[in-house]
């Protein structure tokens, strides 16, 4: 009943997940007080909790790589955008301070 449990791994998404060792789970509350079927209870849920998460809701490492080309990529972009709100601003200062000073 207990025993090491992996959680499913994709090979096309690359997920790769860490096993749940629910012996190892269920001994450490044991030495912590708690019941050993408070314990093992404790660790079946863990472990259903765990095998319920979906490939969909895990990132890959290629997910996050073509995050981090995305956020290279528009930080040029945002870069392009300060410089030109920096101006703007700038044009409406200039505006005003003409308008109102001699």
């Amino acid at each position: 009943m207990l025993q090491s449990s992996p959680v499913p791994t994709n090979k096309e998404t690359e997920v790769s997940t860490a096993a749940f060792d629910t012996l190892k789970f269920v001994q450490r509350l044991e030495l912590a007080g708690i019941a050993r079927e408070q314990a093992i209870a404790l660790a079946e849920a863990q472990k259903e909790s765990l095998s319920g998460l979906s490939d969909e809701q895990l990132a890959t490492k290629s997910d996050i790589h073509d995050i981090r080309l995305k956020l290279v990529e528009h930080d040029g972009q945002f870069t392009l955008l300060k410089w030109m709100m920096g101006l703007l601003v700038a044009g409406v200062l200039s505006l005003v301070l003409k308008a109102f000073l001699p």
